[in-house]
């Protein structure tokens, strides 16, 4: 009699420990550091033979009675189960042999071939129909899961989800910390309880290179490849299902993963998007620096006695400014925030001047993207604790260089002077009331185009030459614009404090407007 087992089966030790095999009083006398061999099958047979029967994986359950007087066809017959891979040999014990053969046990031992005797009578039958149920009811359980998560998976990836919403899924059927890694075994995202995620990452330099190798005992890992190529892998970390399960859960992850990417459902590759979370949570200060730390150590960001430079690039590509560090030998991290700007931070070693090595990216740049690219610098931070508020102040200073002309190809807050100010200042209501008092007559005029006339006035100094030429106008009109303007505000440019109020007023109003 045969019960055929899946992959996901049962163990030697683990059949061993059922209640209804208890009965039979099971004792292992050989091949004791091998009971956790799958067991695929399980085969009744008296025949000598059985070897030629066996396709590896069987328990094998006999009486032996056809060995029984015969010493070398009983250590024949443990080479032969050895030889087919056999999981296991149980020997009833009774009227062939009172107590374990010991030519039996010591081939068994040599073999590496668990070999458990059974003290009392004990129906095969009754082993075999427990093993079968239970087999049965784990073979349903793995088709159900995994076709379960595949639909699961598949329905996100068609209704367009984000990488990040896959990655939960899979994070709430393993119960347990998701990762996904390039090949540099650097961290592209991840998933699952956030505390067990914080303790994966910072003990990552370890758990990423026992990952590169095989499965182990709590961790399941599969490849991420496509059209030839492969890029990473998905991790299960911690995994506290039985082996074939999490080798199921993380096969079924690498290929939901793998078609969302050859879809193309993301603009940004997942190494961008793995910064721009990083960058963001730094930025909104939802998430406390700290807790960020072993994600960014993650991602490949060096963070031990480092200073880093925050930056932000008005109108920059992240994937061109990334091949840009790349190039330059330089460690950061490069993403899109909001309005347009990206955020870049350099990680220098502490010998590095942050300084030089700035106004070097940012020529660079220039080289590249022309001459309006500008790079707005924060001061330097030497703690980890004070990056967000380093890149919150590049935010800033890049938003409030926004349309000044001339400007440097570094900007630094001392560069944005006033115009910085009244951008800090510009949701008080007060400025509010103030800006809309001071241009009345001017914001709802009949001409659009007086208003950036006099932005340029002002902006340049109240340079009448210059003002004429980015217009592309001539003196005599501007005269007429500047005219028009003074009887609409009723004020005389020409008066220094009414024109720095006015100024003021137009660079509230242009803040508000972002």
């Amino acid at each position: 009699m045969t019960v055929t087992a899946a992959e996901h089966g049962l163990s030697v030790r683990q059949i061993l420990a059922l209640e209804r095999i208890a009965a039979g009083d099971p004792e292992v006398v050989a091949g004791a550091g091998h009971l956790d061999r799958p067991v695929r099958w399980v085969h009744v047979a008296e025949a000598a033979d059985v070897g030629v029967m066996l396709s590896g994986g069987e328990m094998v359950l006999t009486t032996g009675v056809l060995l029984a007087g015969n010493a070398h066809a009983r250590t024949e017959y443990i080479k032969s189960l050895h030889r087919a891979e056999a999981a296991a040999v149980v020997l009833g014990l009774g009227r062939a042999f009172p107590s374990p053969p010991e030519d039996m046990r010591r081939a068994a031992e040599r073999y590496g071939l668990p070999m458990v005797v059974l003290h009392r009578p004990f129906p095969f039958a009754e082993l075999t129909e427990e093993v079968q149920s239970r087999l049965v009811r784990r073979k349903f359980a793995a088709v159900s899961l995994s076709e379960g998560i595949r639909t699961a998976l598949t329905g996100l990836i068609t209704a367009g989800a984000p990488l990040q919403r896959l990655l939960d899924e899979i994070a709430a059927h393993s119960g347990c910390p998701v990762v996904v890694a390039n090949l540099a075994h650097r961290v592209l995202a991840t998933a699952g309880e956030r505390s067990a995620v914080d303790d994966v990452l910072r003990d990552w330099e370890r758990i990423a290179r026992r990952a590169g190798c095989a499965d182990g005992a709590d961790w399941y890992r599969a490849d991420l490849d496509g059209r030839g190529e492969r890029w990473g892998s998905v991790v299960l970390c911690g995994y506290r299902g039985d082996g074939p399960t999490g080798r199921l859960l993380a096969e079924r992850a690498a290929e939901a993963l793998v078609l969302h990417r050859m879809l193309g459902g993301a603009a940004h590759t997942w190494e961008e998007q793995s910064a721009q979370g990083i960058l963001t949570d730094l930025v909104s200060g939802v998430v406390p620096a700290r807790q960020l730390l072993p994600r960014a150590r993650a991602a490949g960001l060096p963070v031990n006695r480092r200073t880093f430079a925050p930056l932000v690039v008005r109108d920059g590509d992240p994937a061109e400014l990334g091949h840009l560090l790349r190039l330059l030998g330089l460690s950061g991290l490069a993403a899109e925030l909001a309005d347009g700007a990206t955020a870049v931070l350099l990680s220098l070693a502490r010998d590095q001047a942050a300084g030089p090595l700035t106004e070097h990216f940012a020529a660079r740049l220039r080289t590249g993207a022309g001459e309006q690219a500008v790079v707005a610098a924060a001061e330097p931070c030497t703690g980890w604790d004070d990056v967000p508020a380093g890149l919150r102040e590049a935010l800033h200073i890049a938003r409030a260089a926004a349309g000044t002309p001339d400007v440097p190809p570094v900007v630094r807050l001392r560069d944005v002077r006033l115009r910085g100010l009244v951008r800090l200042l510009r949701d008080d209501p007060h400025v509010q009331a103030f800006a809309e008092r001071e241009l009345d007559g001017l914001l709802y005029a009949d001409d659009p185009g007086l208003l950036p006339v006099l932005r340029t006035y002002l902006a340049t100094g109240r340079n009448k030459s210059r003002t004429a030429q980015l217009h592309h106008m001539s003196r005599p009109a501007l005269y007429r614009r500047l005219e028009a303007i003074e009887s609409l505000l009723g004020l005389d440019l020409d008066d220094f404090e009414q024109a720095a109020s006015v100024h003021i007023a137009l660079l509230a109003h242009d803040a508000q407007r972002g």
